[in-house]
């Protein structure tokens, strides 16, 4: 009788077990469901065995609304074994490279409607010494030519000096053949032709500064991210606790150049373990107007894809954003508008391996071209038109790309390379394969295929 009576619970028990197991399955499944297909996509990116990414915050606008936000991976990867990361999130800042050079012109094209600098005036007036190409010593260089580019400087010489160090001394002293185009062609003149230059916003920035009188990164913060309520700011110096407890390690995997797929993640910068850093040698004696670099003009902001995602509203918006204008209409107009294009002719600019096609004032003009690892296509359908920058220093990958008719956009950054990004390009694109996959997942949120 024990036995049948045993015999019976155990088929109860083994029909509760099985019921349960489907209860579960179905409750996994109805989360899956739920779960943005976009979510596992860039999950699934992020954690690819031979290419992972080290973190990832991505965030999807479309008509002007956020319609998406995710992150993925750690912003702060552990130095001992065992020991918890630290996951990227919603107020994860990063540094985001080059894109700050879009931030930096919104900052400049407040001095331009405030009437206190003319785009097209020779900058020397401001800036108080001759800024000449001595190879085109008749040519003036203007602000505009900064913006798209095409004022004939370049980065030779480098576009990092030390903070005692005069920009006016390294242009008027240096080696003119490290930082001033050749006198190729006509076509090499100031104004003539394009070559993306760090080293134009350094001068925008010690512009802003000679105009203001105020160091660069303490006028971002006064005149465009505290008044729209940002988080970050253009170097450690401006951070609070709170910022800097957020700010993600950029990572790469491997040192010295040399890749290590298989290594363990190495920091590349910003890498403070939460603690507030030391300010830097010189601070205190510098004298704003004197050389930019150091505030990061040209790519040192430190900020959120949220952050990012409300000045990109803010253009959206043609220059308000809940309230407060921060911009007139035919300013942001005037950003957005393309000043130079590509041409057949290769003389005309260098692309940069197809990626830049077409730029305006501070801002790329992706006009879909594309091919093998070739051009600024930004999704595997194609057809979309945006503006923006692109970000790319220490194993980060950055991008704030919108549609301004359609109002639709994507912002990302992903914080650590696996491998090397040249190995790895994209199969439409000039993006790395990791990049395009995530622009492609983004924009399919952002502007759905009709």
């Amino acid at each position: 009788m024990y036995a049948t009576a045993f015999t019976q619970l155990r088929k109860w028990f083994r029909r509760g077990a099985l019921l349960g197991a489907c209860m579960l399955a179905s409750m996994s499944g109805a989360l899956q469901a739920a779960e943005p297909p976009v979510t596992r996509t860039l999950q699934a990116i992020v954690s690819t065995p031979d290419t992972p990414v080290a973190s990832l915050s991505a965030l999807a606008i479309r008509d002007g609304q956020v319609v998406y936000e995710g992150h993925f991976g750690l912003r702060q990867i552990p130095q001992t074994e065992g020991a918890p990361g630290l996951p990227a999130d919603h107020a994860t800042l990063y540094r985001v490279a080059s894109v700050s050079k879009l931030v930096t012109t919104i900052g400049l094209m407040r001095l331009v409607e405030a009437g206190q600098l003319d785009l097209d005036a020779d900058l020397s007036q401001y800036l108080g010494y001759a800024l000449r190409n001595p190879h085109f010593a008749q040519t003036p260089i203007t602000a505009r030519m900064l913006l798209t580019h095409t004022s004939s400087l370049r980065d030779g010489g480098g576009y990092f000096m030390p903070l005692g160090t005069s920009l006016q001394t390294a242009l008027q002293g240096g080696n003119p053949a490290a930082w001033a185009s050749p006198q190729a062609d006509a076509d090499r003149a100031p104004g003539r032709y394009f070559a993306y230059c760090n080293l134009n916003f350094v001068v925008l920035g010690t512009l802003i500064e000679r105009i203001t009188a105020k160091r660069f990164d303490v006028y971002m913060q006064e005149a465009v991210l505290r008044p729209l309520g940002i988080a970050g700011g253009f170097t450690p110096e401006t951070l609070n606790q709170a910022d800097i407890s957020h700010l993600a390690v950029l990572y790469r995997k491997g040192q010295d150049g040399k890749f290590q797929p298989k290594g363990p993640w190495v920091a590349q910068t910003d890498n403070f373990q939460g603690q507030m850093p030391a300010p830097r040698a010189g601070l205190q004696d510098y004298v704003p107007g004197t050389n930019a670099s150091g505030f990061g003009p040209q790519g040192g902001l430190r900020i959120s894809v949220a952050g990012l995602g409300r000045i990109m509203q803010l253009l959206m918006n043609q220059g308000s954003l809940d309230g407060l204008r921060l911009l007139r209409p035919a300013s942001v107009a005037a950003m957005l508008r393309p000043q130079w294009r590509a041409q057949s002719d290769p003389a005309q600019g260098d692309t940069l391996g197809g990626l830049f096609q077409s730029w305006a004032l501070g801002a790329q003009v992706f006009v879909d071209a594309s091919g093998p690892s070739r051009g600024d296509r930004l999704a595997s359908r194609g057809g979309i038109a945006a503006v923006g920058h692109l970000g790319f220093a220490y194993g980060l990958h950055a991008g704030f790309i919108f549609d301004p008719v359609k109002r639709n956009g994507v912002v990302y950054a992903l914080g650590g390379d696996g491998d090397d990004p040249a190995l790895h390009r994209g199969r439409y694109s000039s993006f790395p394969l990791w990049e395009e996959r995530v622009l492609d997942a983004l924009w399919s949120v952002a502007d759905p295929a009709p």
